[in-house]
């Protein structure tokens, strides 16, 4: 069974993300996903609209998602790879090369993001409306 592993916050979920699982999926036969937890998200200074239960529970929902993990910090990547048997890291192409160090564990993989959609958009166009 051929693993694949993809990080992110998933919060305001859209098509784009449905767009990034499914290509994910796509490559492998089991999909995880680590969402940053509430706490990891302080650090990063990012709030989220919905809570790391709330998008854990979601992410569980789409039928291209086999397993939800937290990522916690930064540094856990490689451990994450080792112990869950990952063959391939996949990330969107916004982050191309920042993840290249995978490259020792597993083939890393940049996919292109959907284009005329993105979550930052989302909350500045809802910023726009409130007004």
């Amino acid at each position: 069974m051929k693993k694949v592993l993809t990080y992110g916050t998933f919060d305001l979920l859209h098509w784009g993300h449905i767009n990034l699982l499914k290509r994910a999926k796509d490559l492998g036969d089991y999909l995880i996903v680590a969402i940053s937890t509430d706490e990891f998200n302080k650090l990063k200074n990012k709030k989220s609209y919905h809570n790391y239960e709330n998008r854990k529970l979601i992410l569980e929902s789409i039928k291209y998602v086999d397993e939800v993990i937290p990522e916690d910090n930064w540094e856990q990547k490689v451990q994450d790879v080792i112990s869950n048997n990952i063959d391939i890291f996949v990330m969107g192409d916004d982050w191309e090369g920042k993840f290249d160090f995978l490259q020792e564990y597993c083939k890393v993989v940049y996919l292109p993001r959907t284009k005329g959609i993105s979550t930052t958009q989302i909350k500045e166009d809802l910023l726009l409306v409130s007004r």
